[in-house]
């Protein structure tokens, strides 16, 4: 952690060298912190990851107006953002609509190129529709909270940053909940951890049975490394029951735990992840959740089918479409793209409490296990930002504010005692990031063959000229060009 945060420090000056310099002015007020870069403007300061905030935001002064200002030019940012999109959702359903009607009414006049042409429009429209409206209801607030969430932070973590300091200094960290991180293994977060094990069995059998897992991911080598960090990390947590863990074929960015030990790591987070420690903080927080029995204590088994099946179908509806790239928009994956959205949000996301729980027991956990707790922190972030607030749409939409989460993460960090070196990269991860090159590559491929559920494919359409959305575009991008053109003409 401590060789991270000096790698971070290091190239900040190259950061307020390529940062937009446009926002408000700096503060010219005196006072106990460093006054901030010439060159780094509050909203610069926004585009920088949070583990860079946490260390530079006690260093940074800006006056108070200045955050009122950019928390004003947000909001605004947002609601506008929002209101394009949905009008663009609107004008495509009313095209759709049009071209159904012609379609009805023209009939058996029709010749079949036409009738083709008219049937790759009506799929095309019904693609950006989706992709309008994921963005306007799911994607842009998603960017905007991060971004809120940043300012918050510049603007309050000084004050709390000493305070976590004042706390060290006493020792009262201790009697935090959870404190006693020097008994992890021999505290208990939460009795009858074995009761959940019948439960979690009958849960994947009623899951596999319905198809809504989609399958294991094809590689013994990936399989074997992801569960031997996954052991790793449970032999350091509270989990006093055997971890089984399955990697599955799906590029949703989302891992998820089922009662009794049963954790479950989607494709997508071994894409994303850039190093061991972002992966491990990923998997801490899933075994923390069954530690705490947070799945069993939510979960009503007897109507488990029906909840995922009805989600489920709600989730298709709503992540149908593009965000990944028009070579994609044809399929949900395996009938069901948002699986982790349905799982978190009727097994483990509808209490905000035991994400945050989760959070700290998982931080405890890769720490433990001599893991850069860090890695948590990084690839949150990641998720929150460009590529990432549409990618990892299900990661948000059933998890606590972005500021009350890193806050909370980034003090227990502190609270936690220092390793001589933690584990951030290994050759074990890089020759895993080889291995699942092919298998993404030969998946994307097949994803465009695969009908979807709710889009009736025409074989040979040429996809729309213009999707709303472009993999990489940052939110103020997106935003900035929602509506270069007409929605009809896109």
């Amino acid at each position: 952690m401590r060789e991270r945060l000096r790698r971070l420090l290091s190239v900040v000056v190259g950061w307020t060298l390529v940062l937009a310099p446009w926002s408000t002015a700096l503060s010219q007020t005196p006072g106990p912190q460093t006054q901030a870069p010439a060159q780094l403007t509050l909203h610069a300061a926004l585009q920088l990851p949070y583990e860079q905030l946490f260390a530079l935001a006690p260093t940074l002064s800006f006056p108070s107006s200045a955050f009122k200002s950019e928390r004003s030019m947000l909001q605004k940012g947002e609601t506008a953002c929002r209101r394009r999109f949905k009008a663009d959702a609107k004008d495509y359903a009313k095209q759709i609509e049009q071209a159904r009607k012609q379609l009805k009414a023209q009939g058996s006049r029709l010749s079949n190129l036409d009738r083709h042409n008219l049937h790759c429009r009506i799929q095309n429209l019904d693609l950006l529709r989706s992709e309008a409206e994921v963005l306007a209801g799911q994607g842009i607030p998603t960017a905007y909270d991060n971004l809120a969430a940043k300012l918050d932070l510049l603007q309050y973590w000084p004050a709390q940053y000493a305070q976590a300091r004042r706390e060290l200094a006493s020792g009262v960290y201790r009697q935090r909940r959870w404190g006693d991180v020097q008994d992890i293994g021999f505290r208990q977060i939460a009795a009858g951890q074995p009761d959940d094990i019948k439960r979690g069995q009958q849960a994947i059998e009623e899951l596999r049975r319905s198809r809504l897992l989609p399958p294991d991911l094809p590689n013994a080598d990936i399989q074997r490394y992801v569960n031997e960090i996954a052991q790793r990390i449970a032999r350091n947590s509270d989990l006093k029951i055997p971890l089984h863990v399955v990697v599955l074929q799906s590029r949703e960015v989302n891992a998820f735990a089922l009662p009794g030990g049963y954790l479950f790591v989607e494709r997508g987070v071994l894409e994303e992840a850039d190093d061991e420690a972002e992966l491990a903080g990923v998997i801490a927080h899933e075994i923390a959740h069954d530690a705490a029995r947070h799945g069993a204590k939510l979960m009503k088994r007897a109507t488990i089918a029906g909840i995922f099946y009805q989600a489920a179908q709600v989730a298709a509806v709503l992540l149908t479409g593009g965000v990944a790239g028009a070579g994609l928009y044809y399929a949900l994956q395996y009938g069901f793209y948002g699986l982790g959205l349905v799982i978190n949000l009727n097994l483990l996301g509808v209490s905000r409490d035991f994400e945050l729980q989760a959070d700290q027991l998982g931080i405890q956990y890769a720490w433990k296990a001599g893991y850069d707790p860090e890695g948590f922190i990084l690839f949150f972030d990641k998720m929150a930002t460009k590529a990432g607030y549409i990618k990892g749409v299900s990661w948000f939409r059933t998890h606590p504010p972005f500021y009350t989460r890193m806050v909370n993460a980034q003090r227990e960090i502190m609270f936690l005692p220092a390793h001589k070196q933690s584990i951030v990269q290994t050759s074990q991860f890089l020759e895993m990031k080889q291995r699942l090159a092919p298998i993404t590559a030969a998946a994307e491929r097949e994803d465009e063959d695969k009908p979807s559920l709710l889009i009736s494919r025409e074989e040979g359409c040429t996809p729309p000229r213009k999707i709303e959305y472009q993999p990489g575009q940052s939110v103020e991008q997106l935003c900035a060009g929602a509506q270069t053109a007409p929605a009809g003409t896109r």
